[in-house]
């Protein structure tokens, strides 16, 4: 280990670490992981079709019930789920109930499978698919120039029903009914047990089921017209309007959470982070945090670039994606900047107060340091992982904590899934550099408090992840600031190095852990080398850094008064 590393305090001993990560895994395991593997939970899992099945089963009701032969090779698969009511039916306590009941004819979470172009007419045909036992749900016809005529017609002033007969081809409240009673039967629906919910000069047309209910939610059919045809039809529960409401006033706090409390102050703290880079110049070098960065700056196009399913869905042209990914290259390359001068004024900030936080690799004993910071981080891991899961059963059983699917956030919208798991280390290496390596000793200079600095870096990185699907939104500023405060823990106690390799663990396994749920032999390898690549990483950089090796520090230019780095032996502090 580095002689002249120090951190800013005592480290608990190897023992009691070992002890806490086992009662930290069996706590992850009983209140996260087992909770999944019920026997409903398992059966649903072993009824999961694959994206090729739900071509096949796309492809032929696209044959056989819209008479349109359509092609494999055109068709592309994404994972759709009705966030809504799903939320609903969780916070009610409705999910087992919907689940043996309305699932398979109304289904949460579907596969949506788009053929592009099925024909000489129509831009693409999109039938969704129960991913739970492939039955088709629903299907809809996209017309190359349905937006250009409801454009055309606003354009024109032809709104309200002249609008709907033009776009709808003239069709009155008997031949939608005529119209969907084909497509009804088709879909083990009999229009006589069913009634008519919407009104004559409305669009489309929706029929609710009787008896069909879970809680304040209905079954509907909704069906679509345009040209004189059937457009689309969806099946699907709708939840009531007061949780509509609700939600819809949540995603507003938790969009002042996230750019107020998140990306107002983060981009401040960047900004200091190139002022201090600067003004702790002869404390560190510029030459520090550039393969960090680097590897922040690709692993990120990866998985923007592994997203393309998400945008091609919406038919996007190839002009458009690729201007996309320009702005999205532009935008990372801005934050991996942000992140290499906090890796830089971060490290200069410490130093400055005689604290070596973040090794360097050519000092005395890196290897070893390195090695010894993967072992700790895969015990503070565990413990992390169990800490989180007291805090979410504690939120649930006092505030009423529920989460809901989001879409946008599925490996199965993922172009390769495997990869998923590498952005564990865009969120090892980014935050920890930014809200522990500089927003620490930044904040310290400001509030003179090591527990408030470390208290408020937390909290703004806390805001980061308000936007996520789980309700109250204030659930997960509340987790993640005492989870925050733990990484501030590790860090203050191991140095950067330690938090990066236990952030990322905490998220490979996390991570690691939805890819295995996919099943396959591909996803459950791949998971298992996620999880072990940072031991791997690890012992890579000791190998090439072995013990009793030694190497001369480039010259970095020192000030007088620069205090010297003196520490206690490593084994001193387990």
């Amino acid at each position: 280990m580095l002689s002249n590393f120090s951190s800013a305090g005592r480290t608990p001993k190897r023992t009691t670490l070992r002890v806490l990560a086992a009662v930290g895994f069996l706590i992850f395991l009983a209140l996260q992981v087992l909770p999944m593997a019920t026997p409903d939970s398992l059966q649903q899992i072993q009824k999961t079709i694959t994206k090729q099945q739900a071509k096949e089963i796309a492809a032929e009701f696209a044959a056989s019930t819209l008479e349109l032969p359509v092609t494999l090779d055109d068709a592309l698969v994404t994972y759709e789920s009705r966030s809504d009511i799903y939320g609903y039916l969780t916070r009610a306590g409705l999910m087992k109930t919907y689940m043996q009941n309305y699932d398979e004819q109304f289904p949460l979470e579907i596969f949506r499978v788009r053929f592009e172009p099925p024909d000489g007419i129509l831009s693409a045909l999109t039938v969704d698919v129960n991913m739970y036992g492939g039955r088709v749900a629903g299907f809809e016809r996209i017309e190359t120039y349905s937006n250009a005529t409801r454009d055309l017609l606003q354009k024109q002033g032809i709104t309200g029903g002249r609008g709907l007969q033009v776009t709808e081809g003239d069709l009155t409240p008997e031949d939608k009914e005529s119209l969907a009673a084909p497509y009804l039967k088709a879909f083990d629906f009999d229009p006589a047990q069913l009634k008519i919910e919407s009104a004559e000069n409305e669009s489309g047309l929706i029929y609710e089921i009787p008896g069909y209910e879970a809680g304040q939610s209905r079954g509907l059919i909704e069906f679509r017209f345009q040209d004189g045809t059937v457009s689309s039809m969806e099946a699907y529960f709708d939840p009531p309007a007061a949780h509509l409401d609700y939600v819809k006033g949540q995603k507003k706090l938790a969009s002042w959470f996230t750019w107020v409390g998140y990306a107002l102050f983060t981009f401040v703290l960047g900004i200091l982070a190139i002022i201090y880079s600067v003004k702790t110049r002869p404390f560190s070098s510029f030459l520090r945090g550039l393969v960090l960065s680097t590897a922040y700056f690709i692993f990120t196009m990866v998985g923007a670039v592994n997203m393309l399913p998400m945008l091609e869905k919406d038919g996007l042209g190839t002009e458009v994606l690729i201007l996309g990914f320009i702005v999205q290259g532009a935008l990372t390359l801005v934050i991996s900047a942000s992140i290499y001068f906090s890796l830089i004024g971060g490290d200069g900030l410490w130093r400055k107060q005689g604290l070596n936080l973040w090794a360097r690799a050519k000092e005395p004993g890196y290897g070893q340091h390195v090695l010894f910071s993967m072992q700790s981080a895969y015990l503070w891991a565990l413990i992390l992982l169990g800490a989180q899961s007291v805090i979410f059963f504690v939120l649930g059983h006092t505030i009423g904590t529920w989460s809901t699917t989001d879409a946008t956030q599925s490996a199965y919208n993922m172009l390769y899934p495997i990869l998923f798991p590498l952005l564990a280390w865009v969120a090892g290496i980014g935050e920890e550099a930014v809200y522990r390596l500089f927003g620490i000793p930044m904040l310290k200079k400001i509030f003179r408090s090591t527990f408030v600095a470390s208290l408020i870096s937390s909290m703004i990185w806390a805001f980061g992840h308000s936007l996520y699907p789980i309700y109250p939104v204030y659930s997960r500023p509340i987790e993640l600031t005492i989870v925050g405060l733990l990484f501030s823990f590790v860090f203050l106690r191991y140095g950067y190095i330690t938090a990066m390799f236990t952030h990322v663990i905490f998220n490979s396994i996390l991570m690691s852990l939805s890819l295995m749920l996919m099943g396959g032999v591909l996803n459950w390898t791949a998971g298992i080398v996620y999880i072990a690549l940072p031991a791997i990483v690890a012992y890579v950089i000791y190998l090439f850094n072995p013990p009793g090796r030694t190497e001369s520090i480039p010259p970095v230019q020192r000030k007088e008064e620069e205090p010297q780095f003196t520490t206690p032996h490593p084994e001193g502090h387990l």
